[in-house]
């Protein structure tokens, strides 16, 4: 009966031994079960979901700017051969309100006035000398003396005078015929000149170049 006891007393202890000699036979199964022992669990309806970026804005296409035609040339006056000197044109009949720009052709000796893109008024004027020459380049009108007098050339009459820079460059009225020059300024017929000083304001643009002609669809203000 002792014998019997012993073997009993040992039967649990056999089964504990069988149960570690199967786990340690299968390394892979014993693994797996420790990771998942660590592993937290994820509560029921919480399981991780793939995370989706948020999609990038589409970009809307922008509406096209209209295009500015106010400095288009429209038209031109229809002038019959060169300008001669002392000679001037001018007709706005039907021509809309609109920015005023003027030219300056140092080569053809002609000043035109564009109101909307629409020539208005050309004439032929006076320009500098070698010595003392015309500008080149794109002027704002800064002052405005109907009845200005040089400070500079012995106080000679400058009629209609529209200051263009700081040294002394003018539009204004003058004696235009052929063998005379300015020091400089634009000079033009005394008429011309005041109907362009009433069609001006401060700030207009002025633009002397040399050879460079406008025809219709030409942009005024382009360089």
């Amino acid at each position: 009966m002792g014998a019997r006891l012993l073997l009993a007393s040992a039967a649990p202890a056999l089964a504990v031994i069988a149960g570690v000699l199967m786990i340690a036979g299968q390394p892979e199964l014993s693994a797996n079960a420790a990771s998942a022992a660590a592993r937290p669990a994820v509560p029921a309806g919480m399981a991780s979901k793939p995370r989706i970026a948020p999609a990038a804005p589409i970009a809307r296409a922008q509406p096209a700017k209209p295009a500015d035609t106010a400095f288009t040339v429209k038209r031109i006056l229809p002038i019959d051969g060169p300008i001669r000197y002392g000679e001037w044109h001018w007709d706005e009949t039907g021509v809309p309100a609109g920015p005023i720009v003027i030219t300056v052709d140092l080569d053809a000796r002609v000043l035109s006035v564009f109101r909307g893109g629409y020539e208005i008024g050309a004439t032929a004027v006076l320009l500098g000398t070698e010595d003392t020459p015309t500008p080149l380049g794109v002027f704002p009108i800064t002052e405005k003396d109907k009845d200005h007098v040089s400070n500079i050339y012995t106080g000679a009459p400058m009629p209609y005078m529209q200051r263009l820079t700081n040294d002394g460059i003018t539009l204004h009225g003058s004696e235009v015929a052929k063998g005379y020059a300015s020091h400089g300024c634009v000079g033009m017929p005394d008429d011309f000149a005041a109907k362009l000083f009433a069609a001006t304001r401060l700030g207009d643009k002025v633009y002397i170049t040399r050879g460079k002609q406008a025809g219709i669809g030409s942009n005024l203000v382009e360089s």
